[in-house]
């Protein structure tokens, strides 16, 4: 911060620890802005919200510029009069905003790449904010989309992953308003008809260059079998799914607006592992919920039991001003959910310990990434589980899809030796 001439936030308004974060970096940059007039720009999902906003500007008038979630296009602009006009902007708007396409993209790196291919989400989960501040679903254009990563195959890279607060339901408010929407793309010369979000994952498939295709986050409640299949058919696109729990418990997915049971769930692990036998999955899953009995933390233990996750994301409930768990009776003391999250946590570690020292003996193909941040003799990289892989190399390896062999495991990463690249 101390070089630059503009300092920009961008904000998450996810779980309580992001505000926090933000008041204590606001407090760093005010220095800057009394030293040499730095321009403090705030951006983002916190933006949207209205009692941030007013906190902004009471306790932190010195910020410069607010803008919203639908109004990032405009951010030049914005910059230009607070420096011009030397006058406080806020870009924020209520409306459900449009998709911008054309935003030029600065990426960390040539050889993975986000591609977002909506945004907004209709689903109301009663402990999250992003509907009120990202608004409805609104699905890109597929032919934007396949232009985006077709250029992206062009510059080198390999690994693409699609985003979106419910990926399966690409296009689905689009056909509500009319039910013979489709559209006609053209990929590598070939015509293909995209309709869903099953036909979109067969389109990006048949991308030249691209080698991997990820995707986050899908509902469970809308992952469609069509989907299943289009995944097992594909070329690319991973057999890992992240498919988020939240609560294994179907009494607490009930309070959380969530519109699935735990035996519904089970079934759709099921249903893609015989399908894709070779499917790993990861999750999210929040601990504490307002109502959570010991009985209910049970049935998530039971689920993570049964799945044997690669991955878990787990999270201590913190109340969102604005979402109805707010106002939910029978808030869990935090102690309580602390202990929870620790028995979680010891039988996730448990979990990976053990899945990890499947992989010893195994030649896992593995996409280079670069050198270890914390060795530099060391190449890394990630297999299609998304697990870490480390082992010794030339670095004209990176960027590159090699055969690795494993040797050795650790709890978060494994080790191996490589050869050769792969053909």
């Amino acid at each position: 911060m101390d070089d630059a001439d503009v300092i920009i936030f961008n904000t998450c308004c996810v779980r309580e620890n992001a505000e926090d974060r933000l008041f204590g970096k606001l407090g760093e940059a005010k220095k800057f802005k009394e030293d040499k007039g730095t321009i403090i720009a705030i951006g983002g999902c916190m933006m949207q919200e209205k009692q941030i906003t007013d906190k902004i500007k009471r306790s932190y008038p010195y910020v410069d510029i607010i803008f919203g979630t639908h109004t990032l296009e405009n951010l030049a602009k914005d910059i230009y009069f607070a420096l011009k006009e030397k006058k406080k902007i806020e870009d924020v708007i209520d409306i459900e905003g449009e998709i911008h396409e054309g935003t030029p993209i600065v990426r960390g790196d040539n050889i993975k790449a986000s591609v977002a291919i909506m945004n907004g989400c209709n689903n109301f989960c009663t402990y999250c904010i992003v509907p009120y501040v990202r608004g409805r679903e609104r699905s890109r254009k597929p032919g934007d989309i396949i232009n985006e990563v077709e250029e992206l195959a062009k510059k080198g890279y390999k690994e693409i992953m699609l985003l979106g607060q419910n990926v399966n339901s690409y296009l689905v408010s689009e056909r509500e308003k009319d039910n013979n929407i489709s559209y006609e793309v053209i990929v590598q010369g070939k015509e293909m008809i995209v309709n869903s979000f099953a036909t979109l994952l067969k389109a990006i498939d048949e991308i030249e260059g691209i080698e991997r295709i990820r995707f986050i986050s899908p509902h469970p409640k809308d992952f469609t079998d069509d989907v299943i299949e289009a995944i097992a058919n594909s070329k690319h696109i991973c057999h890992l799914i992240h498919l988020p729990l939240q609560s294994g418990s179907t009494n607490v997915l009930k309070r959380m607006n969530r519109k699935y049971s735990k035996e519904q769930y089970l079934k759709l692990v099921d249903r893609i592992r015989r399908l894709m036998p070779d499917s790993t999955f990861t999750t999210d899953i929040i601990v504490g919920f307002p109502g959570e009995t010991e009985e209910d933390f049970e049935d998530t233990l039971d689920v993570v039991k049964k799945v044997k996750f690669e991955q878990i994301f787990m999270f201590i409930y913190s109340i969102r001003v604005g979402t109805p768990a707010e106002k939910m009776e029978d808030q869990v003391p935090e102690e309580i959910k602390h202990k929870r999250f620790d028995r979680l946590k010891a039988l996730a570690e448990k979990q990976i310990a053990e899945k990890n020292e499947t992989y010893v003996g195994t030649t896992q193909k593995v996409l280079v990434e670069g050198y270890s941040k914390t060795n530099e003799k060391i190449l890394t990289g990630r297999n299609e589980a998304n697990v870490i892989v480390n082992f010794k190399g030339d670095k004209s390896l990176i960027g590159k899809m090699c055969d690795v062999k494993i040797i050795g495991n650790h709890i978060w990463y494994l080790e191996g030796c490589c050869d050769k690249i792969q053909e």
